[in-house]
This record gives structure tokens, C-alpha cells and sequence, in this order.
């Protein structure tokens, strides 16, 4: 059994690392240059939660019942959860090879809040409400890291306009990261790691309209046109120090889960619910941006109504299964119908075509667990995140409705496979579906 770690760069494309920036890294430009190089395709959708725990257990998000980071409380309206480590049934790689004695340190991979017991040392993920929860295995890894590194920083805060303090806590937070995991690598006894810095996402949802030239919003010589590339340096120097620390046979894995590029803008998906007539409102909301309520709508008329987030997530006021449902279960298949028909044929505020993919979730997995939407939509592939409020009397914001935010996900992610041993031929590989990977990952450790 080969020594092997992951790092994980949640959201990084291949754009970055394989051109952009190449040259300005060292250690991931050697890395990329004398690997295995993929193209990674993520899953659906292309979010941090599923995609983590759908390359960790190779299987499908139906398959793990984990759609996004809530979840509709079947039979209700507004009740949700999130989905944290407790929904996980299927067995992550770090489990499978702690079935064959490996010993591994898994730090920051989501979900993994609650922590789990496992054949090693586990810090959890950026969900971990905070500091004062537990958020290790063991429970006494927690006072040994903040006793060396302080209270442990899961996440910042990145959808808001004080920018300065999103660069200065993104810095904060990663060198803690790399602080502590180099801590953890060279004081603990370990076969595999798998590690996962969220920094790089929420450094693209903050920065990306600076530094993107294709960005509607980008402005040459803006004040923080540096700062994802200074970034991505940060990541480089980190990395280079851990790789120096650890046995030089070690297997190395660089993947992210998803990519990322522009956000053209927010698409109001209720409003457009509400001018099609599948979604009324008792009365007109007093501001723009208003939550939806379920006591904000009149369920005697409503048939469908809409989640906002990268992707738009649509639930039908189905009779039998809704407190208040309208829609005749022998009816369903033709609303949906009708609803991808209506949903393909909206184009942009200039009355630009629309590459909008909607699916039902059986038509995506083989298995269909947990609890899904009825029906999942992909505004302009991915470019347009849906806005899940109401009150805009209008279809399309320039902004996104919960914050600031630059970037949406991109199908594209990256995986890097390097062997310091020399017993692969560096190249480009192709594309890889992200519930391939671990497998790859299990015979390249296995050998």
C-alpha cells in the first residue's frame, strides 16, 4: 500500500492551474507538468455538497440522497436541513482503506460535520458551525490544535462588500489551514490524507469579476485584479513547505470539485413562476427581495414554486403528498413536461438564446434517494444563478439576490495524479467523471 495524500482546491478550474497561472506556481506547475492530468467533469449539480462525498464514495448524488446544501423536509413547506455527515450511508475512501489497517487524516473534507470516527485523525468541514462544537475524532484532537493553533476557522465570510476583509480573513484562514495540517502530517502516524482548502471557492465568488477579463463587470487596473492570482501563489508556498515535510515517495492527488466562471447575473425564478401562472402570492411583497413564506402564498392556485441557488430547484404542490397540493398525481408528467418545454424557451434580458438544461432526477442517477426536488434547472448552463426571492417585479438582477458574489460553478474541474516514483507517464489524460476518481485514487495506492 502506497503513502498518499489529497489536496483537495475546492472550485478550481482548469483555466487556473493548467494555463493561467501554471507558470506563476512552481509546485503545482511540477506537479501538473509531471502528472497524470485530467479535465473533471463534476456531478449534478456541480456543488461542493454533493460533489466532495461523490468522489470520496464513487457514488452518484441520487445514490447518496445529497442534492445541495439543503433539503427540503418532505411533506412541509418551509422546513429544511442541511445535509451534514449524517446522511452520508456509503463508504468514503478513507473508510474502505481503514478496512485494510491504513490510518488516515482527513481535514476539511464536506461533508464531515458532525465528526465520524475513523481509523485516524479527522477535522471537519467549513458547516462546522464553530469552534465550540466538536469537530474532531478523536474529541481530544480539538484541545491539542487549538491549544498549538487557536480556535479553528472553518469559513469566512465572502458575500459581502468589505472586500478588504474577505482578502485579509481568506489569508487568515488558509495559513491556519496549512499550520495545522502540517502539524497533523508530521506529528502523527498516517498512510493516507485528504485534504480540502474551501478558500479557493470562496476567493472566486468574491474576486472573480477583478480578475476575469471576460467578467461583464470587469475593470482594467481594478484594486484587487491581483489578488486570485496572489492567492493561488499563497497555496503554491503552502503546499511546497507541506510536500517538503512528508516522505518524498508519498503519492500525490490535486483535484477540486467543480470549476468556476463568470455570473452573468440572477434569473428571478419565482417571478417567472408567478408570470406563467404556476405560483401566486396572496399579496405583493412590501421590498424586493423578499423570502418566499409559505404564508405568502395562495396554495389553492399554486402549482410549483421555486429554490434559488446555483441551480434552481422546483417543487410541485403535488395533491396527497402537499399539506395544501393542487396538482393531480396523473397529472405530473404532463406539468413537468410543460415546465421544461416553458423553461427552454427563456432567453436573455437582450432576448439573447439560452442554453437552459432541466431535468427530473431519475433522469440523471440510477438510484433516486433522500429527498430530491421534482425537477432541477440549469439557467443558461450553469451562467445565470437563480434567485430564489421575490418582490423585483422584473426577471433579472445584475447581483445576486443573497449577496455579493462574481462567479457561479462550472461543469470543469481538475485532477492531478503524480507519482514522485516515476511509474506513470506524465501527459494529458482526458476527461474524468468525478465517480471515477476514486477509484483511481484506490489502484494507484494499492499499486
Amino acid at each position: 500500500m502506497r503513502r498518499a495524500i489529497v489536496v483537495g482546491l475546492d472550485c478550481a478550474p482548469p483555466r487556473i492551474l493548467y494555463d493561467e497561472l501554471r507558470s506563476d506556481l512552481p509546485v503545482l506547475g511540477e506537479l501538473i507538468d509531471n502528472g497524470m492530468r485530467y479535465i473533471m467533469r463534476s456531478s449534478h449539480p456541480p456543488i461542493t455538497i454533493p460533489a466532495w462525498m461523490v468522489m470520496a464514495t464513487g457514488k452518484t448524488p441520487g445514490e447518496l440522497g445529497l442534492y445541495g446544501f439543503r433539503h427540503r423536509v418532505p411533506g412541509t413547506y418551509d422546513k429544511m436541513y442541511i445535509a451534514d455527515s449524517s446522511r452520508v450511508k456509503e463508504e468514503p475512501l478513507w473508510s474502505t482503506l481503514g478496512r485494510m489497517g491504513a490510518k488516515s487524516i482527513v481535514v476539511g473534507v464536506p461533508p464531515s460535520y458532525p465528526p465520524k470516527p475513523i481509523k485516524g485523525y479527522l477535522i471537519s468541514d467549513f458547516i462546522t458551525p464553530d469552534h465550540t462544537k466538536k469537530y474532531t475524532w478523536p474529541p481530544w484532537l480539538k484541545r491539542e490544535i487549538e491549544e498549538r493553533f487557536g480556535p479553528y476557522i472553518f469559513d469566512v465570510l465572502f458575500r459581502i462588500e468589505d472586500r478588504d476583509r474577505v482578502r485579509k480573513e481568506l489569508w487568515e484562514m488558509t495559513e491556519q489551514h496549512f499550520k495545522v495540517l502540517k502539524y497533523l502530517l508530521t506529528t502523527k502516524k498516517w498512510d493516507f490524507a485528504w485534504f480540502v482548502e474551501i478558500g479557493t471557492d470562496r476567493l472566486h465568488h468574491a474576486f472573480w469579476k477583478y480578475w476575469d477579463r471576460n467578467h461583464p463587470k470587469y475593470i482594467p487596473g481594478n484594486k484587487y485584479e491581483d489578488v486570485i492570482p496572489d492567492y493561488y501563489r499563497l497555496i503554491d508556498r503552502e503546499l511546497g513547505e507541506l510536500l517538503r515535510k512528508i516522505p518524498k515517495d508519498t503519492l500525490v492527488f490535486i483535484v477540486s470539485d467543480h470549476g468556476a466562471k463568470a455570473m452573468k447575473g440572477a434569473f428571478v425564478i419565482n417571478e417567472w413562476l408567478m408570470e406563467k401562472g404556476y405560483l401566486k402570492l396572496k399579496r405583493k411583497p412590501e421590498k424586493p427581495g423578499t423570502d418566499l413564506k409559505p404564508d405568502m402564498i395562495d396554495w389553492e392556485h399554486t402549482k410549483v414554486w421555486g429554490w434559488g441557488g446555483y441551480y434552481s430547484r422546483l417543487f410541485i404542490n403535488i395533491k396527497g403528498r402537499e399539506p395544501r397540493g393542487i396538482v393531480e398525481p396523473e397529472k405530473v408528467p404532463d406539468l413537468i413536461s410543460e415546465l421544461k418545454d416553458e423553461l427552454r424557451k427563456v432567453k436573455g434580458p437582450n432576448g439573447e438564446p439560452w442554453d437552459t438544461k432541466v431535468y427530473m432526477p431519475s433522469e440523471l442517477y440510477p438510484v433516486v434517494k433522500g429527498d430530491p426536488p421534482d425537477l432541477m434547472v440549469y439557467l443558461d448552463d450553469l451562467s445565470w444563478r437563480a434567485a430564489g426571492t421575490v418582490g423585483w417585479n422584473k426577471l433579472y438582477l445584475e447581483e445576486n439576490d443573497k449577496g455579493p458574489d462574481d462567479a457561479v460553478h462550472d461543469w470543469d474541474g481538475v485532477f492531478i495524479v503524480y507519482d514522485p516514483e516515476g511509474t506513470m507517464r506524465p501527459g494529458d489524460y482526458g476527461m474524468i467523471n468525478i465517480h471515477e476518481i476514486r477509484d483511481i485514487m484506490l489502484r494507484q495506492i494499492l499499486g
